[in-house]
C-alpha cells in the first residue's frame, strides 16, 4: 500500500522534518538554497551523515560532498530552481518522486525521478536520481 500524504513516516528527531513528504520537500529546498549556511542547516535536517548520492552526472558521498555538488550546479545553472512535480509515492523506507529543474516561469531544462531511502533517524541516506524519466500514476497497479 502506498500513500502520498506521508509515504514513509519517520521518527521525530530534533531538527528533522516529521513526515516522509516533509523530508523530501526539505531535500528539494536544499537544491534551491543559495546561502551556504542556510543550505547546510537544511542538509543536516534532511540528509543522513552517511549520505550516498548518485545521478547521471554527480557522485557524492557524505553531506560535504553533496553540498559541494549543489554549489557546482548552482554556479553552472544560476537562477534555476528545483521543484517536486509529483506526489511522493513510497513503501517501507523507500520513496520516489518526480522533479524538474529550470528558470522560474519557464520550461524545465531537466526533469526526472529520484528514488530515496531513509535511515533510522528519518533522514535520506541513499538518493538515486534519473534524468529524463518520470513516474506516472500506475492506475491501481
Amino acid at each position: 500500500m502506498t500513500t502520498t500524504d506521508n509515504p514513509s513516516p519517520q521518527p521525530t528527531a530534533a531538527g528533522t522534518p516529521t513526515t516522509g513528504t516533509d523530508v523530501i520537500d526539505t531535500y528539494i529546498a536544499v537544491w534551491n538554497e543559495t546561502d551556504e549556511a542556510r543550505r547546510n542547516v537544511l542538509i543536516e535536517s534532511a540528509l543522513g551523515v552517511d549520505l550516498w548520492y548518485r545521478d547521471p552526472t554527480i557522485e557524492a558521498d557524505g553531506r560535504e560532498a553533496f553540498a559541494a555538488a549543489i554549489t557546482m550546479v548552482q554556479e553552472t545553472l544560476p537562477g534555476h530552481v528545483m521543484s517536486r512535480t509529483s506526489d511522493v509515492d513510497g513503501h517501507h523506507d523507500l520513496v520516489r518522486f518526480n522533479w524538474a529543474l529550470g528558470q522560474p516561469g519557464e520550461a524545465p531544462v531537466f526533469a526526472g525521478v529520484d528514488v530515496v531511502k531513509y535511515d533510522g533517524e528519518g533522514r535520506l541516506h541513499r538518493i538515486i536520481g534519473f534524468a529524463g524519466e518520470t513516474i506516472t500514476d500506475p492506475g491501481g497497479v
